[in-house]
């Protein structure tokens, strides 16, 4: 999905919970703010590209300016521990459901919530779990999504948010259990905003159930071009069955992608914008399951 009007001020307030999470004074917030607003996408001057690609080049200005590649290191840890700490109960939920498969893929959508991006921390991911989860998804896309799965041999997963990887974890255990998958889960090799890492990835354990590699992406891009991505990456591309994808920023940059990719490609994210809610017929932070696939694929 291309830059759309209501993505700039969604940035803008994304760069600004940013540096005010950030160890720096009024006057480098304003320095830095000037500079970032230099980007000619943030006047409308440039709707050829995605808001994935604006936060990179925002990003690139940030870790310059507080000389560290991963600024946000101790809060991705927070986040991972919090959700770990909430694994147990999780894990109950879908072994007690009366589809486990549903109620992972609904948890592994919740899990998009977990956003340090976002400046309203007034919900807790508890409270946002026991809220949503009674939203229902399409019938029609899960269906679709379990025939997919049911037909796939090799699964490619992209990876979004810290803490949200810890709801994939389960995502991936349930699959496991239900069919014969060769699954492999792609995280960044840059860090950016609250993206996982391998970092992150070791350390809640999901390299210890499926093979984890970073996406070969040189610089902090919060989403996947398959053209910045490793020659590894785009071989598991060729190779998958089903790929999945997580969250807002694979969402933008691999829905460009799939127009000429021809790949089966399930997404699910959270509506957390305007935009998304548009395109989805949705209300704003509904679950969503939104498959493109071939026409011979189902």
């Amino acid at each position: 999905m291309l830059l759309r009007p209501d993505c700039i001020p969604c940035i803008l307030r994304m760069t600004i919970t940013s540096l005010r999470k950030l160890p720096l004074d009024e006057n480098s917030v304003k320095t830095l703010y000037t500079d970032i607003l230099e980007n000619p996408a943030l006047h409308g001057l440039d709707w050829d590209t995605t808001s994935v690609e604006v936060i990179e080049d925002i990003w690139k200005k940030i870790v310059k300016r507080v000389n560290t590649p991963d600024p946000f290191s101790l809060e991705k840890s927070n986040q991972n521990k919090k959700v770990m700490d909430l694994y147990p109960h999780l894990e109950k939920m879908v072994n007690t459901a009366a589809d486990p498969l549903y109620m992972a893929v609904k948890l592994s959508i919740l899990g998009n919530a977990m956003d340090l991006m976002v400046a309203d921390t007034s919900v807790t991911i508890e409270n946002l779990i026991s809220e949503k989860v009674k939203v229902p998804l399409s019938d029609e896309n899960y269906a679709k999504f379990k025939q997919q799965l049911k037909a796939s041999k090799h699964l490619l997963i992209f990876g979004d948010n810290a803490g949200e990887i810890v709801f994939d974890k389960l995502l991936i255990e349930t699959l496991k259990k239900i069919h014969q998958l060769e699954i492999t889960f792609v995280v960044r090799s840059v860090p950016t905003l609250g993206d996982a890492t391998l970092k992150e990835a070791k350390s809640v354990g999901l390299d210890k159930i499926v093979t984890v590699i970073e996406n070969g992406i040189d610089g902090p891009l919060p989403g996947t071009l398959l053209s910045r991505c490793s020659s590894k990456v785009n071989d598991l591309v060729r190779q998958s069955d089903l790929i999945i994808s997580k969250g807002g920023g694979n969402y933008d940059t691999l829905d460009e992608e799939r127009k000429h990719l021809n790949k089966n490609i399930s997404f699910l994210l959270l509506s957390k914008c305007e935009p998304y809610c548009n395109h989805f017929d949705m209300k704003l932070y509904q679950p969503i399951l939104a498959n493109f696939y071939p026409p011979q694929a189902v």
